[in-house]
């Protein structure tokens, strides 16, 4: 072969290297100048030529895939660039990440400094559902090397890499997805990593360090664009609260200007002498009622627009269980038949009535702020009306009752007087009766009082938070345990009655309310708490509590139809019966002490039993009537003594027993 002509075979081969050509072409020709008979010069020079073909083109090669690398890198800057939330930016961040490196799978892991684990957020190219949202335990893993060490890490088979901290749940999701070439680079913010950017493929790879540069770099462009998404994000957030914020504001701006109307139009009616119907008319149509009712401190129904009662209900069992609760809370309270009950008041004590109201359909809400403005109008036009409506009469029954327990100054005649113009005969017989509420009941007490004693034509007055009322009526017990039946079930906790009476005139009303006061405290100290008794039931309690010290009243309670009995029939029960006191309860002794025969003492305990009533012989009855027989026989014994007695000075005659 010529000089010339493997000169030309030389240059041939480089031109195919220089252009590309597949490496059998090339390859043809070199093995065809080696056959050619071509001298060692030649071919030590075809060698030189490609060796440096194949560097030149090489070199080429990389540097064509640096400049698409780095296009794709300035494309992907590009792209995001543009505004994306969080879940799409790292979509776009993902998808870029396996078009530059031309990989398998992708994904991104959250570094969560509180709880020391790192999150998988996203993932491209999976094949399961295992890595989404998988918590990847601190120490183990590549993203624990690469945020302990903010720098890239990989490895050509993940599984088989004894560099790595192994964990059994990132190892079943690398083995369920079938990986095995691994490289993270730190996605960091600042100089502080939050996360890990990865990708894999699904076979054994070495990554070159171009491989490795590209990543990092778009994990520096990620980290960015991430920080500047979670940034939008809140911005977003911000603005979405603050844009909800002026709607409410905007909202209670107009809600206040409706008020404020309101209470313009209806002050001016007000202002303008309406009537108290006129105003609950104009206070139904502000609150888009079906009804609206007023009502006084007593129960009293003042003024109505509509009927705020079902059909059949008691107005009674409606009313004093609405306003006990609405001036309990002292704001209105929603009941559970529908209605509201607002509490019309004067200051902080006050109470001036109850505003009722039936709500135009069922369910409906009621603006509260509404319903308190009413409420306030209402307690000016009350005001404005005091002195010709039941809120002022109220008022003086109850101060004239405080006068009257308070040992009254004025003469009897003058508080007789007042009492009359009051509707209340003081001449007739009354009982007082204490109610004290053993528990939490917030002002209930005074506006059931109120009612109470409106509905049976007495007085109320409020003594150290017991209500004290002032009934018509001689059965003191009965109407404390009236009392007591009514007013524990709508407290819903027990309530200790006290009663005293009958008395008549009203020197006698701070008597009995002395009495019932030192009856409270004696049940107080006897422990019988939430129960009902009158000075009269407490029997020889009750004497020494009482002021007149009601001697015979106590005899008769005890032994009165005894008495009565020998008295008609000349016969000897009374005798018998201290006789068989005295004999320790044996009627066989006793038959030897009165001389009889015991079936004649048996005969006269049984006449005894009919009498008294069976329970005679229990202990604290037994006491009673020891003691009563007791004070029966030493006034009979005085008596006797004083029809005796010499007309001036001396003692009994000679035999006669004191």
């Amino acid at each position: 072969m010529s000089q010339g002509m493997s000169e030309d075979g030389i240059f041939a081969v480089l031109e195919l290297l220089a252009a590309g050509a597949p490496a059998q072409e090339y390859e043809a020709l070199i093995e065809r100048i080696r056959a050619s008979g071509a001298s060692a010069a030649v071919l030590a020079r075809l060698d030189r030529a490609v060796h440096l073909g194949l560097t030149i083109r090489t070199w080429t090669e990389r540097q064509q895939q640096r400049e698409a690398g780095l296009s794709a890198l300035v494309d992907t800057a590009r792209d995001l660039a543009t505004p994306h939330d969080l879940d799409t930016l790292l979509k776009v961040i993902l998808r870029r990440a396996r078009l530059l490196l031309a990989v398998d799978m992708s994904y991104i892991g959250m570094y969560d400094e509180g709880e020391r684990y790192v999150t998988i957020r996203a993932s491209d190219g999976h094949t399961t559902a295992f890595n989404v949202g998988l918590r990847l335990p601190g120490g183990s893993g590549l993203g624990s090397a690469v945020m302990s060490n903010p720098s890239p890490f990989w490895t050509p088979d993940y599984l088989a890499d004894e560099r790595i901290q192994h964990s059994g749940d990132i190892d079943y999701v690398v083995k369920a997805e079938g990986l095995q070439a691994v490289l993270a680079v730190p996605l960091n913010r600042g100089a502080r990593p939050f996360g890990t950017l990865y990708v894999a493929e699904r076979k054994v790879r070495h990554f070159t360090t171009d491989e490795i540069a590209l990543l990092s770099s778009l994990g520096d462009l990620a980290g960015v664009a991430i920080e500047k998404a979670e940034l939008l994000d809140r911005t977003t957030a911000l603005v979405a609260e603050l844009e909800q914020h002026s709607t409410r504001v905007e909202a209670g701006l107009r809600s206040a200007q409706e008020l404020s109307d309101a209470q313009h139009r209806l002050i001016q009616l007000v202002l303008g002498d309406c009537d108290l119907d006129a105003l609950a008319r104009a206070s139904a149509t502000e609150l888009g009622a079906a009804a609206v009712q007023v009502c006084a401190a007593n129960g009293t129904i003042l003024c109505a627009a509509g009927d705020v009662r079902d059909e059949g209900a008691d107005p009674e069992s409606l009313l004093v269980p609405a306003a006990m609760d609405a001036h309990a809370a002292r704001e209105p309270v929603a009941l559970d038949d529908g209605l509201w009950a607002v509490p019309i008041s004067a200051g902080t004590g006050s109470n001036l009535g109850t505003l009722l109201l039936r709500p135009d359909r069922p369910g409906a809400v009621q603006d509260e702020r509404l319903l308190r403005l009413v409420a306030q109008v209402m307690a000016v036009q009350l005001l404005v009306e005091s002195s010709r409506t039941a809120i002022a009469e109220g008022q003086v029954r109850d101060d004239f009752l405080a006068d009257l327990l308070a040992s009254p100054q004025r003469p009897p005649h003058q508080l007789e007087a007042h009492a009359r113009r009051l509707g209340i005969d003081l001449s007739k017989p009354h009982v007082v009766v204490v109610a004290r509420p053993e528990g939490d009941a917030r002002g209930k007490t005074a506006i059931w009082a109120s009612s109470y004693a409106h509905r049976l034509s007495g007085l109320k007055s409020m003594h150290n938070g017991c209500a004290v009322l002032l009934l018509p009526g001689s059965d003191a017990g009965g109407a404390g345990r009236a009392v007591s039946a009514e007013l524990s079930p709508l407290l819903g906790h027990p309530v200790t009655v006290s009663s005293a009476g009958p008395v008549a005139g009203p020197a006698s009303v701070h008597h009995a309310f002395q009495e019932a006061l030192r009856c409270l405290d004696a049940m107080t100290s006897l422990g019988v708490i939430g129960r009902s008794a009158s000075v009269r039931e407490l029997g020889f309690l009750g004497v020494l509590l009482s002021d007149n010290h009601d001697v015979e009243g106590f005899v008769d309670s005890a032994i009165g139809p005894v008495i009565d009995y020998d008295q008609q029939r000349f016969t000897d029960l009374t005798r018998t019966l201290e006789t068989y006191f005295e004999a320790g309860g044996s009627p066989t002794n006793a038959a030897k002490k009165l001389h009889v025969h015991p079936n004649t003492v048996a005969r006269r305990l049984e006449r005894i039993s009919e009498l008294l009533g069976p329970q005679w012989q229990q202990p604290e009855r037994a006491l009673e009537v020891q003691l009563a027989l007791r004070v029966f026989r030493v006034r009979h014994s005085l008596r006797l003594g004083e029809r005796a007695a010499p007309a001036e000075g001396g003692g009994p005659p000679e035999g006669q027993e004191t």
